[in-house]
Parts: structure tokens; C-alpha cells; sequence
């Protein structure tokens, strides 16, 4: 096993692709693209929401094919990370409390387990989606791990319209907000999902890593965004793979140039 890198800065890959109701094609992808980023250099890898199994529409085949965190899906993201030395981040589909509702999980695993793992708390029940009627949300937390002195936080898609779960993970001491996503296509849809990755860097003079699905569901345009809001790196609408680099330095210099964190007069609090 490669050991991840040790100083402070981290190269990172975020991989656009179409997770299909094939769980053995899904992994077949996820390994190809995994080697493509790590001979690319990356050693964090993000990939989308729904990464271990997807269906549109939803229905029940979600709660059939869900699987637990120590199941095969993390399994193999453990294994892949252990032969690239590399940090994986996916979404999958875990089981839930009953038998028609799942969680819509992202898992962070490096080459000797899981670093962290987030179930989702908005639901998608907007835009003539309703995604309760399979997912149940996940609890009111923050998922945060770190990787070479850098400390990354956990969301997913839905989330991103909802400012306070970014700053509850800078709160927890995220300097870089990964997002996978399946941010569905639509009337201005891309235009929103480019603007709110921007806002939430720029708001938390943080990173952004946004892993979405390609077109034609998705809208695509995966990025990689820095503190001040600028894309690093990013794919079109079709499959990809963006690649750069974060840095505790560049976080430091912006913040100390935009004290906005230090400023506020409010704090997040769950409802």
C-alpha cells in the first residue's frame, strides 16, 4: 500500500460518471477511474451520489439492493483505496430502518477503513421529485475526516441549498466541503448547482469538491472550487474527471485576507 501524502496539501480528483442498476458495473468504473486518478496523482478521490446503485425513477429496487456499511460496495472502495493509496469518496445506498426506505449514505474509506460516513439530511422533494418516498434523513450531524493535516466535510447534493450544513461542517473544522450529487437536470438547474458550489466556497473560504452525474440526468459540470470561489478544475456535461490540488496555505492566506468566519454574529443551531 502507497501511503497517503503527508504534507499540506492534497491532490484530489473529482469523477463524473453514470452509476447504473448494475452494482458489479458500478464497481468495474469506479476502479477504472480510480486508477486513471491515482496515475494522475490524485489521493483523494471523489466520486458521485448513488455511486454503488442507481434508478430513474426510483422505486423499490433501492431497498433490494441497499447494502450496510461493512457490505460488499465499501468493501471494495476499501480494497481500491488500500491498492492506489488513495482516500475513496462514494455514495451508495444503505439499508435503512424498514424495508421500503434506504439511506442515501456518502462513505469516506481509506486503505484500512471507513474515515467517515454521512447520511443524507434534506431530501429531495422539490421540483416534482420526492425522494422520501424511498429515503429516510439521516440524523443531524457532521461527518469530518482529515487527510494530510486537511480536514474535509461530508455533504450531499440537496444539501448544497441549504447554507447552514456547510458552516456546521467549517464549524466542526472542515476546510474543504465534498459534495457528491445527482443534481437532476432542469430549467436553470446548472445555473444553480454552479452558483450554490461557488457561494458555499466563498461564504466559507473553503474548498469545494463536487462529484455529480453526467447528462442526461445530471447536469454534470463537476468541479473543483477554491476559497474565493474560482474553479480550479472541472468536466463539461458528459463523463470525466477533473484533478487539482488543495492547500492548508492558500485557505490560510485567504482567510486572514477575508476574516468573514471570524466576523459573523450568528451560529447554526438544529432545529
Amino acid at each position: 500500500m502507497t501511503d497517503v501524502t503527508s504534507s499540506a496539501a492534497v491532490p484530489v480528483a473529482v469523477c463524473q460518471f453514470a452509476p447504473t442498476d448494475s452494482r458489479a458495473a458500478n464497481l468495474d468504473r469506479i476502479a477504472a477511474l480510480t486508477a486513471q486518478a491515482a496515475a494522475r496523482g490524485a489521493k483523494l478521490v471523489v466520486f458521485p451520489e448513488y455511486s454503488s446503485y442507481f434508478v430513474n425513477p426510483m422505486d423499490a429496487t433501492l431497498a433490494q439492493n441497499a447494502q450496510s456499511l461493512d457490505g460488499e460496495f465499501v468493501a471494495a472502495l476499501t480494497a481500491l483505496a488500500a491498492d492506489y493509496g488513495v482516500v475513496i469518496v462514494a455514495g451508495l445506498v444503505e439499508n435503512g430502518s424498514d424495508d421500503t426506505h434506504v439511506h442515501n449514505t456518502v462513505v469516506a474509506v481509506r486503505g484500512d477503513g471507513i474515515l467517515g460516513a454521512y447520511r443524507k439530511q434534506h431530501l429531495y422533494d422539490a421540483f416534482g421529485q420526492k425522494e422520501s418516498d424511498w429515503i429516510e434523513a439521516g440524523e443531524l450531524t457532521t461527518s469530518t475526516f482529515e487527510v494530510a493535516g486537511i480536514r474535509f466535510g461530508l455533504m450531499t447534493c440537496y444539501d448544497l441549498r441549504f447554507p447552514e450544513v456547510a458552516r456546521g461542517l467549517v464549524d466542526a473544522g472542515a476546510d474543504v466541503l465534498v459534495v457528491p450529487a445527482e443534481w437532476v437536470r432542469g430549467p436553470l438547474k446548472e445555473h444553480h448547482w454552479t452558483t450554490l458550489l461557488a457561494a458555499r466556497a466563498i461564504e466559507n473560504t473553503t474548498y469545494v469538491l463536487a462529484a455529480d452525474h453526467p447528462a442526461p440526468i445530471g447536469v454534470g459540470h463537476s468541479q473543483i472550487v477554491d476559497p474565493q470561489g474560482v474553479v480550479l478544475a472541472g468536466v463539461g456535461s458528459e463523463e470525466g474527471m477533473a484533478v487539482s490540488v488543495v492547500e492548508r496555505s492558500v485557505i490560510e492566506r485567504v482567510r486572514a485576507v477575508n476574516p468573514s468566519l471570524q466576523m459573523r454574529r450568528y451560529a447554526v443551531r438544529p432545529r
